[in-house]
């Protein structure tokens, strides 16, 4: 084997590996939002009386002008 296959077949794995890294950053990009949307969500529901609140006031702020 001479050293030009070698370094085809090195070439390969490396950009095989480089694949996969690339592939694993997306799913971990993809979890982490879903989690902020997951997370988002229960925020609002827990506060969503202050926030009827606050928007309410805003709403009579603007209408107010």
């Amino acid at each position: 084997m001479d050293i030009w296959s070698k370094t085809l077949g090195l070439d390969c794995r490396l950009r095989s590996k480089l694949a996969s890294a690339k592939g694993q950053g997306t799913t971990e990009y993809a979890i982490l939002v879903g989690v902020l949307v997951v997370i988002a969500i229960i925020a609002i529901a827990v506060f969503r009386p202050r926030l009827q609140e606050l928007w309410n006031a805003i709403a009579e702020g603007i209408s107010g002008l």
